[in-house]
């Protein structure tokens, strides 16, 4: 097919940002709408490419290929596998609801001297990062995903630090200087990984020749390109520590509950739910495929730093006292889980860690996007400031308990099939790595549990006494993705058919096989 159908995926929402930008002040509502509705087109393009992806064709399908810059071998080429476009689907889904929930978050407001950044600037940023987080789903030119992999960066710091929470327990001018330390601690973090990545990026121009994924991964595959060892491994810990810091894995990690502590509901489940996920997908697509043996050099302390983050994250959001970084040590612990099934090198492990990035993303929008809600109604992010939530509001109380008990992997809902999967592929090559993440279930169970008990049940408290219920805006965004998470969690079919085909290339990438079973099946 001739039309160029991941660009036109992109540049809809980079096009629909530089429109939305130009908005005038006074048309707040139409800002509202226009990035709206090119949000629901671009996942109308998404769905045209889920439907044109053949799960049984080319590893890399719908491609595009021009020269951009000769002289350094770079080019645009774009393609995309089973994993790719998983996340290029979940990226397109969620972003409408990311939207829609934050419909008044940066509607202005007068506080002293000081307003709000206009809404149309908002709305605009929330386009140019789904923009950049869906080409580097689709780019197969290792220069071309490391421009958008950093440009990203941008309207985050401003989303982050300008359009930050209202909700603060010691007023705005707290709020403002807590807003402003997370957007530059979030850049600071992710500019030095990406700085690292780009010394690793011109070597591997030098050892290579050229940027090309697939022509470096066939070199390395067929014998043309030999690496040395080091090189390798030195290249290998270039585009890893960049990813990990992306992810976020321990111990560079920190960032991330600043970060979503002081953005905005919406902006919180933008950051986990989909930016976060351009690090976890990138080591299946460039760690394991350009450096197989370094891959599997740096399997072992990999792991042990995922186990780390499983335990350390789950223990901590057992500690928060503010709702939303309970959230996000939650996905610190549940990133953990991802990048363990990635490097367990097991097919079971690598469809689950991609079947949990999906999974992931529905679960912590749905949750915490209902605490954005919560948190609104009262203006407080503290647990202790809730009780009896259920009695008055017994809809968003429905709904939160449900986003909660996903994010504990309830069977029955999408998250426990992809965390299962997981802990099966790790115990096939790791057992006793698998034996310890398994407390981290036991958990976030307790974090859940509790975190809900202390806000939805009891008696309820004078603040919430008046609270409304959800209202249709609201319903409008929590509906589909409960449905999804019971849909997903009964019938995972349709996502693990797209990522089988593509895991089980990534594993012959690195040369792993599953492990036979000891016992022969009776005959």
């Amino acid at each position: 097919m001739s039309f160029p159908l991941l660009t036109a995926t992109a540049a809809l929402p980079a096009i629909g940002a530089v429109v939305t930008a130009a908005v005038p002040a006074a048309q707040r509502t139409a800002a509202k709408w226009l990035a709206l509705l090119v949000s629901l087109a671009t996942l109308v393009l998404a769905i045209v490419v889920l439907v044109r992806f053949d799960p049984d064709g080319d590893r890399y399908q719908l491609t595009e290929s021009h020269s951009w810059i000769a002289d350094f071998g770079v080019r645009y080429e774009l393609g995309v596998d089973g994993i790719g476009v998983a996340l290029l689907a979940l990226t397109a889904l969620l972003i409408p609801f990311i939207i829609l929930a934050g419909w008044h978050d940066a509607d202005p407001l007068e506080t002293g001297s000081k307003r709000w950044r206009p809404t149309q600037g908002f709305f605009a940023l929330i386009l140019a990062v789904e923009a950049m987080v869906i080409i580097s789903f689709e780019a197969t030119d290792v220069f071309l995903f490391y421009i958008f992999f950093e440009a990203m960066l941008i309207p985050m710091y401003f989303l982050i630090g300008g359009f930050g929470d209202r909700a603060h327990e010691h007023g705005e001018e707290a709020a403002s200087t807590q807003r402003s330390y997370a957007a530059v601690k979030f850049l600071l973090y992710n500019l030095v990984g990406g700085l690292i990545m780009l010394a690793a990026v011109i070597g591997l121009y030098v050892v290579a020749g050229n940027f090309s994924l697939q022509e470096i991964a066939e070199a390395r595959a067929n014998g043309s390109l030999d690496m040395a060892t080091n090189t390798e491994r030195w290249l290998f810990l270039g585009f890893f520590f960049a990813f990990a810091v992306k992810a976020p894995l321990w111990p560079l990690h920190t960032w991330l509950p600043n970060a979503m502590g002081e953005a905005t509901a919406p902006v919180a489940v933008l950051i986990t739910a989909v930016v976060d996920k351009v690090g976890t997908f990138a080591m299946l697509r460039f760690c394991l495929q350009l450096f197989p043996e370094a891959s599997k050099w740096a399997t072992p302390a990999i792991l042990v730093l995922a186990l780390i983050s499983i335990i350390y994250g789950a223990l901590l959001a057992v500690g928060q006292r503010d709702i939303k970084r309970l959230v996000a040590y939650a996905s610190i612990s549940h990133f953990g889980f991802i990048i363990m099934g990635i490097f367990a090198m097991t097919s079971q492990g690598q469809s689950g860690a991609t079947l949990y990035m999906v999974n992931h993303g529905i679960s912590t929008a749905a949750l915490m996007l209902v605490a954005g809600f919560l948190i609104s109604r009262r203006g407080s992010r503290l647990i202790a400031d809730y009780g009896g939530v259920q009695k008055v509001a017994p809809v968003l109380a429905g709904t939160f308990l449900i986003g909660g008990l996903a994010t504990l992997s309830l069977p029955g809902l999408a998250p426990f099939v992809s965390e299962f999967l997981v802990l099966v592929g790790t115990f096939s090559n790791y057992p006793v790595v698998g034996i310890i993440a398994t407390f981290g279930i036991v958990l976030a169970a307790l974090y859940t549990l509790v975190l809900y008990q202390r806000t939805m049940t009891g008696p309820v408290k004078a603040e919430v006494s008046a609270m409304p219920d959800l209202r249709v805006r609201e319903l409008v965004v929590v509906a589909p993705l409960i449905v999804l998470l019971i849909f997903l969690g009964v019938y995972p079919k349709p996502v693990t058919d797209i990522v089988n085909p593509a895991v089980k290339a990534t594993m012959s990438d690195v040369q792993k096989k599953d492990p036979q079973p000891e016992v022969e099946a009776a005959k």
